[in-house]
């Protein structure tokens, strides 16, 4: 039987790239005392207010069919939210989506296809790949580099364009790194894409979650507005992933044109959810908060105790709830090292080759569990790299 080219673009994209947490699960499930530290999980449920409001929306009939641009309670909530950003957002610039991951694959499919470029930061998102190449488009990644803090520079992308880039898809605060982009470099970012004609995807999930440095966007600039779309949720911000109510704010005729796209693959998000994706869009919970000071303290100790033990160096990070930890210094790179912390030690992390080549010599560890279980994880990752450190050592004697 023939297949259409998209499921042999997408085969290696998908759950793949999360392997070692599906074997987590399955040690889990066999009864093994597994850590995990895989996925940006928040730590808390939704605000029982939000529960309540999805409750009383579906008890009060909120379970109906929607409209593909979406219900006009959030409409009008994202339209206030984006609006206080920039002068000029109206409901036209707004579409819902089922969570952020179905507005990038939506937003993607309207901006590129076969023969065009995508630019992205490299380390990236791990489901990034996989939305460029369901539309048939490449991707050119751009280095992030430690030495500048993962933050993207401007030299690097001008030299990744191509004649065939159309899109810059940016992730501020980013994941995996935690970088947090100012809005000077937003500025000198924005400038190399209007010299190249380029759209800026931004994805801005962790917005909520920046650990004390001021939040900077191209959608808040006029002068990059009629390219630029930010999509993001209540996943993260409001500790709802499980709900998938996500968005796209961009340029009227985009939004316009994406619209019978959208339609075309979802007519729609829940009405129920909607409802509460309005509250929470328009109304003030601490939960984000909470979350931030959790995340940002959590980095900072597992940090302070990494940074005592010469084989282990993490990175402290600006936002979000990951921290990234170079093992090379041991001798393995991210794979090997998340495989045998799993295997030998019952710590599952997150290999940095699921997020591109610049974080292969990395591992991602989520700050998403009680301060004692990440202590715990911790005490085994230095565990692990002293025993490889010591069998390195052994080696080097036994060869003299």
């Amino acid at each position: 039987m023939r297949y259409a080219s998209i499921t042999d673009r997408l085969a290696d994209l998908g759950s793949g790239k999360w392997a070692v947490h599906i074997k987590a699960r399955e040690m889990a499930a066999r009864g093994l005392q597994v850590i995990e530290l895989t996925i940006g999980e928040p730590d808390v449920p939704p605000d029982s207010a939000l529960l309540a409001e999805a409750n009383r929306a579906m008890h009060a009939g909120r379970t109906r069919y929607s409209n593909g641009r979406g219900e006009s309670a959030v409409v009008k909530a994202l339209t206030d939210k984006y609006a206080k950003r920039r002068a000029g957002v109206t409901e036209r610039n707004i579409l819902c989506f089922p969570g952020t991951q179905t507005a990038l694959f939506a937003v993607m499919l309207g901006l590129v296809e076969a023969g065009d470029d995508v630019l992205v930061g490299d380390p990236y998102y791990a489901t990034y790949e996989g939305v460029i190449a369901a539309t048939g488009a490449g991707i050119v990644p751009v280095p992030l580099r430690p030495e500048h803090a993962f933050h993207l520079q401007t030299d690097d992308l001008e030299k990744a364009v191509t004649p065939q880039s159309r899109v810059l898809l940016l992730n501020t605060p980013h994941n995996p790194t935690g970088a947090v982009l100012s809005n000077e470099e937003i500025e000198a970012i924005g400038e190399v894409c209007k010299a190249h004609d380029l759209w800026i995807v931004c994805d801005e999930v962790y917005e909520e979650l920046i650990f004390g440095k001021p939040f900077a966007s191209p959608f808040d600039r006029p002068d990059l507005a009629d390219r630029t779309i930010a999509v993001s949720s209540i996943s993260k911000s409001h500790a709802a992933p499980g709900f998938r109510s996500g968005w796209a704010a961009g340029p009227v005729d985009f939004c316009d044109r994406l619209l019978a796209v959208s339609e075309t693959m979802l007519f729609g998000v829940q009405p129920f959810i909607a409802d509460m994706t309005a509250m929470a869009v328009s109304g003030s919970f601490d939960t984000s908060t909470g979350m931030r000071e959790r995340y940002g303290r959590r980095a900072k100790e597992a940090c302070d105790a990494l940074n005592k033990f010469p084989h282990l160096n993490p990175v402290m990070p600006e936002a979000g709830m990951f921290m990234l930890i170079d093992v090379s210094a041991t001798g393995l790179n991210g794979q090997q090292f998340a495989t045998k912390l799993l295997d030998e030690k019952l710590v599952a992390v997150m290999p940095g080759t699921s997020f591109g080549d610049q974080a292969q010599n990395f591992i991602r560890v989520s700050l998403t569990v009680s301060d004692e279980t990440l202590q715990e994880a911790t005490t085994r990752m230095i565990e692990l790299a002293g025993e490889l450190a010591s069998t390195r050592e052994g080696r080097k004697w036994a060869t003299k």
